[in-house]
């Protein structure tokens, strides 16, 4: 089911603002029915992209009259689901179980799910069979259907379904509830064309879809006027970011407008296809006093010719040539990727290939997965799929190098005092903060939690692997 006539994005923000007011009518009427406010828990699988969604999900809730919670006894469940890889998708169908139990118990529970892995017509197959319970299933494309569908669900007999293919639309605007008031993600583009063989994003998320630079910067600057000094800008692949536009614009030159805004003390942003990062772009972050000094570059492969089967449209020496162009560039810069063991066809000649371009490029950290046949990508149909035992053994051996490596990377820290913004009371020891530094290395430190949001000079004292324990400079 798709909108047919075409409103501007200002034009659907204000329509679902009158259905938020509808939807509070609704949950009004349930808080009488059980004499105290109804609560929701917004649940996230995946991305940082699916996080940011998540807070509209949950601006849109709390705004219909809904109490904010983390325990899923709530009386409206939402999961924000992801698709990547197949146990997301196996999590997800695991705690729904245990939701339809809690439902027997509680008939007036309402549950929903959305996300990437919705888009998938074998997931909505499934669930329309064995989840009856379900109230509300909606996709990626019209999240910002959320207010008008929460209405749709209230007024349903059944279960109610809404899935689009694609859109071109972008709607923006409404209802934001921050997880932190200090740091915030920014939506600068949607969707990716890429097509990597083993990736079913393009299929869940659409086609690139760039937002308008002054609308991305007025959403920046309200952002900042409201307490925030870090943003992370996100996207499928921002180095891409601006092709599509009415008048065509650069992600660097995005990155130094971003960069003139007053009182914004540091951007990050994610992820950066290695085929389109621009020289340009390099010298913008070498420049710059606010862009954090850490990047996410996905390797996926250290072979040339496992790469080509990825369609990753670049070789093992592009991508070698490009990590010493920046180390040579920026050399406090962490450099972080994405690595898949056991994609078809791939021998163990491959993962030491692999494992050299770890050795050469020494990352910071390194997250490597296991390959996950996606249904409806060419990897799922390709011959020479890799047995479990032979891919266990090539993906052991990979993460014991970068584990190494990455140990040392950050073990160079030590002895440094450096900035670090502290992001909240330590989950183990409550004397301690925890904060993160411009190259995304996590520090705990004594202080008071009136630092939380602060951004603060830290003396690091001692490394443990992956984070240190420092000091407070005052």
């Amino acid at each position: 089911m798709q909108i047919t006539d075409k409103l501007t994005g200002a034009e659907e923000t204000a329509r679902q603002f009158v259905y938020m007011d509808k939807a509070k009518e609704y949950v009004e009427r349930l808080a009488a029915k059980l004499e105290r406010r109804p609560t929701c828990c917004v649940t996230t699988f995946g991305c940082q992209m699916n996080a940011r969604d998540s807070e509209k999900l949950a601006g849109i809730l709390e705004r219909a009259g809904y109490e904010l919670t983390e325990n899923e006894e709530a009386d409206f469940v939402i999961y924000n689901t992801c698709t990547v890889r197949d146990n997301a998708n196996q999590r997800v169908y695991g705690r729904l179980g245990h939701l339809g139990s809690m439902k027997k118990k509680n008939p007036h529970k309402k549950i929903a799910l959305c996300g990437c892995m919705m888009q998938e017509p074998a997931v909505i197959e499934k669930l329309q069979k064995s989840y009856r319970f379900v109230d509300l299933i909606f996709g990626t494309h019209n999240i910002y259907k959320f207010a008008e569908l929460l209405v749709q669900m209230f007024e349903a007999d059944g279960m109610v379904v809404d899935i689009w293919e694609d859109t071109d639309q972008i709607v923006e605007d409404l209802p934001i509830e921050r997880k932190y008031p200090f740091k915030s993600g920014i939506n600068i583009m949607f969707g990716c064309n890429n097509f990597c063989s083993y990736c079913i994003v393009p299929y869940v998320r659409g086609r690139e879809r760039s937002r308008n630079p002054e609308d991305i910067l007025r959403e920046i600057r309200a952002l900042v006027d409201d307490g925030v000094v870090e943003i992370m800008l996100l996207g499928q692949n921002v180095n891409s970011y601006g092709k599509n536009l009415e008048h065509p614009m650069s992600f660097a030159q995005l990155l130094r407008e971003v960069e003139k805004i007053e009182g914004l003390k540091r951007i990050r942003f994610m992820t950066s296809h290695p085929k389109d990062l621009s020289d340009e772009l390099i010298e913008v972050m070498k420049q710059s006093t606010k862009i954090c000094r850490h990047l996410h570059l996905p390797l996926q492969s250290g072979s040339t010719r496992i790469l080509k089967a990825m369609n990753r449209k670049y070789t093992r020496e592009d991508y070698l040539a490009l990590a010493a162009r920046l180390r040579k560039e920026i050399p406090d810069l962490a450099i972080t990727t994405d690595i898949i063991v056991g994609f078809p066809g791939e021998e163990p000649c491959d993962v030491d290939d692999t494992i050299d371009v770890v050795k050469q490029v020494q990352y910071d950290n390194a997250f490597t997965f296991i390959y996950s046949k996606r249904t409806g990508t060419p990897a799922a149909a390709m011959e020479n799929q890799v047995p479990g035992e032979v891919v266990k053994e090539g993906f052991d051996r990979l993460l014991k190098v970068v584990q190494d490596t990455a140990r040392e990377r950050v073990a160079l820290l030590k002895g440094q005092t450096l900035d670090a913004l502290v992001e909240e009371v330590n989950e183990q020891d409550d004397s301690l903060l925890t904060g993160r530094l411009s190259n995304n290395t996590i520090v705990h430190f004594k202080g008071d939690r009136s630092l939380i949001g602060e951004i603060v000079p830290v003396y690091l004292k001692e490394c443990h692997g992956f984070y240190y324990l420092g000091e407070l400079v005052r």
